[in-house]
């Protein structure tokens, strides 16, 4: 496996991600992306989202939560920023997809929905309404789950008291290119010119000097993490099944921070 060195220039590394962009970017493809390791990011700082607890939800078999899985436009600690339409193939086609908890895909113990009980698709919010004081619109990954305590009693309980804050998309690169901020590589740079404007955290792109913009993937799973790499993932609802005489929705809450430190 090709590893990045530490390099003593930005100049250096952007010189070496590009001489080295096909292996790379094979590396990549080759390999399931979903968390692995902390960060801390300041240009986000803002809100994280959290359904309130509800204790009438912990005693009923099943509820609907609604959780972002996955946001574009942010730059993660990958150095990867997933852009608008990276999941209308994948949706369309995979009808396998599955919510789990903490990408422990090959339990039948960790599945919390899938089938005629998940519901996935993407929509556009402001950032403001994820709670976040940032310009433009995100397009995000959304999951409608059916979670059932005779499925998942633990992840039934966890979501039921407001627990679960962040999600976090087990998926494999299908398109992606580079982006550098260096006009002596035209194709790259180009992207990087494509792209920056759309990049909410853009600050935190042009100190790297680069990112990836993952034009296409497939999502295989969405997972109720502890932290994911991109901070942005809420459960923003939770309700009774209509066969229920009242609904309750938990609602998001907002609560800020200075600095957020995030799993990837």
């Amino acid at each position: 496996m090709l590893e990045i060195p530490i390099f003593a220039t930005l100049k250096e590394k952007i010189d070496f991600l590009v001489k080295n962009k096909s292996t790379l970017v094979a590396q990549k493809m080759n390999a399931i992306k979903h968390a692995d390791v902390f960060v801390g990011v300041d240009e986000l700082s803002g809100a994280t989202n959290k359904a309130e607890a509800n204790s009438d939800l912990s005693d009923k078999e099943n509820f609907t939560v609604k959780a972002i899985i996955n946001t574009t436009n942010v730059m993660d600690s990958h150095g990867d920023v997933h852009m608008k339409g990276i999941w209308k193939k994948s949706l369309k086609e995979n009808k396998r997809i599955m919510h789990i908890q903490e990408h422990e895909s090959t339990k039948f113990s960790s599945i919390i929905a899938d089938g005629v009980d998940l519901k996935a698709y993407t929509q556009e919010f402001n950032w403001k309404e994820l709670g976040y004081d940032q310009k433009g619109i995100t397009e995000a990954l959304v999951f409608e789950s059916n979670v059932k305590k005779s499925r998942n009693a633990y992840m039934h309980d966890q979501y039921a008291k407001g627990y679960v804050n962040n999600h976090s998309v087990g998926m494999r690169y299908v398109k992606m290119a580079l982006a550098v901020n260096d006009d002596s590589y035209e194709e790259e740079n180009a992207t990087w010119e494509k792209y920056i404007g759309e990049v909410v955290n853009r600050e935190d792109a042009e100190k790297q000097g680069y990112f990836w913009a993952v034009q296409e993937a497939k999502a295989i799973e969405g997972s109720a993490v502890p932290l994911g790499s991109n901070s942005i993932t809420p459960t923003l609802s939770m309700k009774r099944e209509p066969s229920d005489d009242t609904h309750i929705v938990a609602e998001k809450s907002l609560q800020d921070k200075k600095n957020y430190f995030i799993n990837l």
